[in-house]
């Protein structure tokens, strides 16, 4: 590793274990703002400072401050939360943020305009419903993904027990959250504070785990720094393939940087799990780059070192060497909307919400409607990682009722919507996000429609084409698995990005750099007449477009899989 660090590495090495000077800084009623270096620390705990871009130049030229508020993401591995948890984050939402929740594409809640001097009672309220935001951000392991219905099979449980009990084995052990929000007295004389995981500046960027079930990929599971495929054989969880090394992340005009799937290196039983996870995230730790933050995350190191390089090292640090890969299949990376019911004859219902932004709007009441749902039901409430819901858990002779607060509310989006409405995801972007080049969240319907009416067009209205749009390159909508992906550049225009599949096994490619978006619609409109006239029975609209060589294969494409 580097002696040399980077300025965030710095930061992280004298911050006491997480704490910095953030007491003082949200003691500072002055400014709406934290001091400049416990913006990074605060991430740890959660949180990112942001301001209201909209609002950025009237305000400067009042010669006033930016806007700032927060924005608290919530640690809740596979997304499961109960109803009684649903209405607590509701109840926060209303008193503490914009009246709105957000569904993260790591099926976690976020809360968004949180002033500085509420900031505390809002986290205290979160950790009051037994959900808390620790490691939700910063350089730690993220929260844990794992396919969204996991009740549908008792193996489905099984796998989503292991991820809970991972995520929890990974969280960092600094009491620093605890005493600066929930005002947990410090030990007197207890042992010296330290991190055996995580050592005194933790990671040198973000790491994301994943649990993928087969036939489901909803996960995207090579998309992240590790990623554990469930092997079943003779209907018990045998264990998991292990894939490293994913990572959506790039930078314009930087060559160096780039998304890459993960690399599939061996097979675990559930017991060799944890070994196996702190392997690989322990020589992240000591092998990753501290210098430069673009190249810090494991994909990089991977490549730095060579994979039979990498997975010696983690067979090293595990202490025996991974099993040989066992056959699986994937048959695609997105949600399976309405009413499915469970092995043990419980029924879930999958909604769309459209770019998982849950708020009262005129017609469709989400926010109330899902607190009126949420009031009834007995079972539990999943977030998938595409942004959507499911209702989970629910008795036969209760789905009528369900239903009905459903259809009131305008919940049934996913009965009359086409599959591209029903797969689009965006990120935020504006006006929150700071590193937000272009619009996302907020351009996603009005994008939408006009594909849709290129598509009818064509006869192409019932496609199931995968569409997602981001706001920067950073990727956090996961846009280099679309099949149509937009990633923005600067305010209205966008780079095209064609040809990914639909089962999450191969990453999309330039097609149109920083385009407007009548050019994109030029382009695309010519794509859908082509694919109309030859696409092959059933050929996805990216294989179209890799089988005529419209677009090239990029090389950053996992192992085959193995079925």
């Amino acid at each position: 590793m580097s002696t040399e660090l980077s300025h965030v590495e710095t930061i992280k090495q004298r911050s006491c274990f997480l704490r910095g000077s953030l007491i003082e800084s949200l003691a500072d009623s002055h400014t709406g703002a934290i001091r400049e270096d416990d913006t990074a620390i605060i991430k740890f705990h959660g949180s990112y400072q942001q301001d209201n871009r909209d609002l950025r130049e009237e305000r400067r030229q009042q010669k006033l401050e930016p806007d700032y508020s927060f924005m608290i993401r919530t640690r809740t591995p596979g997304g499961v939360v109960t109803p009684e948890q649903w209405l607590a984050l509701d109840a926060i939402a209303i008193r503490f943020a914009n009246h709105s929740l957000r569904l993260t594409t790591r099926q976690a809640f976020q809360f968004h305009g949180v002033i500085k001097r509420e900031l505390k009672a809002t986290l205290q309220a979160i950790n009051a419903s037994l959900i808390d935001t620790v490691s939700a951000c910063g350089d730690v392991n993220r929260n844990v993904l794992v396919s969204a219905n996991p009740l549908l099979s008792r193996v489905h449980a099984e796998v989503h027990d292991w991820a809970r009990r991972l995520s929890l084995h990974l969280k960092p052990s600094s009491r620093a959250y605890s005493e600066l929000w929930l005002d947990e007295v410090p030990l007197a004389g207890a042992e010296p504070e330290s991190e055996p995981l995580y050592g005194e500046t933790y990671l040198p960027r973000k790491f994301k785990i994943a649990f993928a079930v087969p036939p489901d990929n909803d996960v995207d599971v090579f998309a992240h720094d590790l990623g554990f495929i469930a092997i079943i054989e003779d209907g018990k969880l045998a264990g998991f393939n292990v894939s490293v090394g994913g990572g959506m992340g790039t930078s314009h005009g930087d060559a160096s940087t780039y998304p890459l799937l993960g690399h599939l290196i061996g097979f675990v039983t559930p017991q060799q799990l944890f070994v196996v996870a702190e392997a690989v995230l322990t020589a992240q730790r000591d092998h990753g780059n501290r210098a430069a933050r673009k190249h810090a995350r494991l994909k990089y190191t991977i490549e730095k070192l060579g994979l039979d390089s990498f997975r010696s090292e983690v067979e090293t640090r595990a202490g025996f060497a991974l099993g040989d890969l066992r056959d699986f299949r994937l048959e695609h990376n997105g949600d399976r909307f309405g009413w499915r019911e469970g092995h043990d004859g419980r029924w879930h219902l999958t909604l769309r919400i459209e770019a998982g932004r849950i708020a009262d709007r005129p017609g469709a009441a989400h926010l109330t409607g899902l607190r009126e749902i949420a009031i009834v039901h007995h079972g539990e409430f999943r977030l998938t990682p595409n942004q959507n819901l499911v209702i989970a858990n629910v008795g036969a002779r209760a789905r009528e009722e369900i239903d009905a607060l459903v259809q009131s509310h305008g919940l049934d989006l996913h009965r009359r919507a086409t599959p591209l409405r029903l797969n689009a995801l965006a990120c935020v972007a504006l006006p929150t996000c700071g590193l937000a080049m272009a619009e996302a969240e907020r351009y996603l319907p009005e994008l939408v429609q006009r594909i849709e009416n290129l598509l009818a067009a064509h006869g192409l209205q019932n496609a199931p084409i995968h569409l997602r749009v981001s706001g920067c390159p950073n990727g956090c909508s996961r846009p280099y698995l679309g099949e149509i992906a937009l990633v923005g550049k600067a305010p209205g225009r966008y780079n095209l990005m064609l040809g990914a599949d639909r089962r999450g096994q191969r990453l999309n490619t330039l097609y149109r750099e920083n385009s407007d978006e009548a050019a994109i619609l030029q382009a695309l409109d010519a794509l859908f007449a082509d694919y109309a006239a030859t696409r092959e029975a059933d050929e996805a609209f990216g294989d179209f477009l890799v089988r005529r060589k419209i677009v090239t294969t990029p090389r950053q494409i996992p192992l085959e899989v193995l079925a």
